[in-house]
């Protein structure tokens, strides 16, 4: 995954590469982890739908195309898959609230106690003996890749095996997935701890990780843990409940504006620009704001390179600038003139988190922050308000109001 240029054109190369394997051949497949540099039956292409320098549609639209909607049928879930975690954290983003402030109780209970610090630092090495778990350790940390199967044995491990605290690997996996983003990554740790479908953690088993992994890992049953019950108990409340969706305030042609790119969404192109007064544009860095701990350099250098890729292709002159003081945001925005800053649409997690916080000072200011929607997350966010099978059911309308059928 090291070798991967962040650019919409490499993503778009290796999506019609991956093309012809996405109906039977990915069904069948796509759940065994073959090991770093041998990923095939995957598509690979997770950073760059992260970062939308692929858009879902045009996945989900070349797997239809190619295979017809009863042998793509898996392909299409996985894709979706990742716009319900979004909108079901937008739905409850109280929850992220919560992930983020138990990680810094987390992260202040590390610095205390000696052991605990030991033990997640041995994790983190792939130093604890259990060779699956330590390969996927390494493999993370050195290609910012971990296969979907192993990402949920390796959460699974690290919670009920080692017991660790489940923020603390999550923010692991935060600071090293290229993917990584907010609500795929803090859902996916809950759904193995059995907190997003409550009541049903996800254990890691010998045999399924022998079969899985085609033999490379052949655990013995005693060196995992037995997993009668998940954390249920850390929320006694149950779940938060559903809020609606958060308003967009779309951009209004005429007024200055000041465009801002960020690597929530590098395909600014697809947007109306020519209707905007576009006074200033500022590619944003946000990598840092994944985490209190230090990001991945191969994270970082992969936003580096794929905002440079979405300014050079927004055909607007830019200046580069980082996700520090939100109060910043303002200054540079009135300095240029605007009224009113445009952006695509931001999702919970760090970078709202920012924005919120840079909030009072545009308002002092004047300035008005505005979103793009995209209508593949306005398909799918109404939905996402419970378990997938929600989602799942309403897949047909959800391709119709999209255009992909």
């Amino acid at each position: 995954m090291t070798d991967m240029p962040p650019t919409r054109a490499a993503g778009e190369e290796l999506l019609a590469a991956f093309a012809p394997r996405m109906g039977r051949r990915y069904a069948n497949g796509r759940n065994t982890d073959h090991g770093p540099g041998a990923h095939q039956a995957v598509s690979g292409l997770s950073p760059y739908i992260r970062r939308r320098l692929v858009l879902e549609t045009d996945v989900v639209a070349a797997a239809l195309a190619g295979h017809g909607p009863d042998d793509a049928e898996k392909f299409v879930q996985e894709v979706i898959w990742r716009g319900y975690f979004k909108g079901w954290l937008e739905r409850r983003p109280q929850v992220w609230d919560s992930y983020r402030n138990g990680l810094d109780a987390d992260l202040a209970t590390l610095a205390r106690d000696r052991r605990l610090r030991r033990d997640v630092d041995r994790a983190m090495a792939g130093q604890t003996g259990l060779a699956c778990f330590d390969a996927w350790a390494t493999e993370l940390v050195d290609t910012g890749y971990l296969h979907n199967h192993a990402r949920m044995w390796f959460a699974s491990i690290w919670i009920f095996t080692l017991g660790l605290p489940w923020r603390l690997g999550a923010d692991f996996f935060f600071r090293h997935l290229l993917d990584g983003d907010a609500a795929s990554n803090t859902l996916g740790w809950r759904w193995v701890a059995g907190l997003h479908t409550r009541g049903k953690p996800y254990p890691a088993d010998a045999q399924n990780i022998a079969t899985f992994t085609a033999g490379r890992f052949t655990p013995r049953r005693s060196d995992l843990a037995e997993v009668t019950q998940g954390l249920e108990a850390t929320e006694p409340d149950g779940l938060p409940s559903v809020l609606p969706l958060r308003p967009v305030t779309p951009p209004q042609p005429g007024r200055p504006t000041a465009l801002l790119i960020t690597d929530e969404d590098c395909r600014v192109e697809d947007f109306d620009l020519a209707a905007l007064d576009i006074r200033a544009a500022a590619t944003l860095r946000t990598g840092h704001l994944r985490s209190p701990l230090p990001v991945s350099g191969l994270v970082l250098r992969f936003e580096d390179g794929a905002l440079a890729d979405a300014a050079a292709r927004a055909g607007v002159a830019s200046e580069a600038i980082e996700a520090n003081d939100p109060a910043g945001l303002a200054r540079w925005a009135a300095g240029v003139g605007a009224t009113q800053i445009v952006t695509p649409f931001v999702t919970r997690g760090p970078l709202r988190d920012w924005l919120d916080e840079a909030t009072p000072a545009l308002v002092k200011q004047g300035i008005t922050l505005c979103e793009w929607q995209r209508d593949w997350d306005a398909a799918i966010w109404p939905h996402a308000t419970a378990g997938f099978f929600k989602v799942k059911q309403n897949i047909p309308r959800i391709l119709e109001q999209t255009g992909l059928a």
